[in-house]
């Protein structure tokens, strides 16, 4: 309930304009139940994660992105989950092959394997570079652009993702709110449900 509340929050900012840019600093923690989590600014991290975060670092804003298609969500979609275990979609990028996703309304960016995305032919040379800079040093990190992102029929894009391996320990990344801030989103926990409606 509390990240449906953080959620509902950094909707309501955004919708304001508070939000800062694409360009903001970006942080990458782990939570006591070992779950990976991003967001924009140190104050996006609990307090409790703050001796620990790592800063994702990328060149100043990029360019505002030009849809190839239709920029506006389209598809409703329902997702299943075990209530109490984290959600997990199948998100088909660029209508090319699929990715396995962890929904995470706490993640301000979308990241995918740098492994599966190069498997579904995304290019990299237009990509910002930057690095992930944290106590255990730095690795390299890709901002690139998907034409489309689908899970379940609900369509969204372009958008730009972080190339990066999340470390989760199983699946391919994180389906963050750059995607779900695209649609209304309802988790029933009781049925286990996730609703996704365009805006």
């Amino acid at each position: 309930m509390r990240r449906l509340t953080l959620f509902s929050l950094a909707l309501l900012l955004a919708v304001l304009g508070i939000v800062p840019a694409a360009s903001a600093q970006m942080y990458r923690w782990t939570d006591d139940r070992g779950q990976v989590h991003y967001g924009q600014g140190l104050d996006s991290v609990p307090q409790q994660y703050r001796d620990s975060p790592r800063l994702l670092s990328f060149p100043a804003a990029p360019p505002e992105l030009k849809p190839a298609g239709s920029a506006t969500p389209s598809g409703t979609a329902q997702i299943r989950f075990t209530p109490g275990q984290p959600i997990w979609v199948s998100a088909r990028i660029n209508d090319t092959g699929s990715a396995q996703l962890m929904l995470d309304t706490g993640a301000s960016v979308t990241t995918i394997s740098p492994r599966v995305l190069a498997q579904l032919g995304v290019s990299s040379r237009s990509a910002l570079r930057g690095s992930i800079r944290g106590v255990t040093g730095t690795a390299d990190a890709l901002l690139v652009v998907v034409d489309s992102i689908e899970v379940a029929g609900a369509t969204a894009g372009p958008i730009r993702v972080v190339s990066h391996d999340s470390e989760l320990g199983q699946g391919d990344g994180l389906l963050g709110r750059d995607f779900l801030d695209r649609f209304t989103v309802n988790i029933d926990n009781a049925a286990g449900i996730v609703t996704l409606t365009p805006r």
